[in-house]
């Protein structure tokens, strides 16, 4: 004679796949720079990876003073400042900001593994630790010799199409 538990279908055990968070990488203005202004094709390619992008509020703004002075020494033209800026406003959009805040401060004006390292530069490392991501999970694409030193000290990885290009 059959229970009712044993008329019942049995249902398979399926394993639920770990959720493999999608790759992210913190831009950093020297790459930001160089992929815009210097049409490193390098820099460009990392910064148009397919990965969750972020960076800094301060990184638009250095960028966007590297246009200025580009126009002002007439490195640009009016015509090359036009579209760099509009290019800068769509990676602004499709890029998650990060505020310079008072925590980001704070941070930055503690010491870092490898000094000296200049005050624009902590603040992009200090916003880089505070993301809270584990490092071996966050790429940082930067052409900075000092950021990428101390990147790599706290546990990230640096891009590696970058490493060694204008410093």
């Amino acid at each position: 004679m059959k229970t009712a538990a044993s008329t019942k279908p049995r249902r398979r055990a399926v394993a639920e796949r770990p959720t493999i968070p999608p790759p992210i990488c913190y831009i950093e203005s020297s790459a930001l720079v160089a992929a815009f202004l210097e049409s490193d094709r390098t820099a460009q390619r990392a910064i148009r990876a397919p990965r969750r992008q972020i960076t800094s509020a301060l990184t638009v703004v250095e960028a966007h003073r590297a246009v200025r002075r580009g126009r002002q020494t007439g490195r640009l033209t009016a015509e090359d400042e036009r579209a760099i800026v509009r290019g800068l406003e769509t990676f602004a959009r499709r890029c998650e900001l990060v505020a310079v805040s008072d925590d980001v401060l704070r941070r930055a004006g503690r010491p870092f593994p490898i000094e000296p390292v200049r005050t624009l530069d902590a603040i992009h490392l200090a916003t880089i630790e505070l993301l809270g991501e584990a490092p071996p999970l966050v790429t940082v694409a930067t052409q900075d010799r000092r950021v990428e030193d101390n990147a790599r000290a706290l546990g990230y990885v640096v891009d590696a199409g970058l490493q060694g290009h204008n410093r």
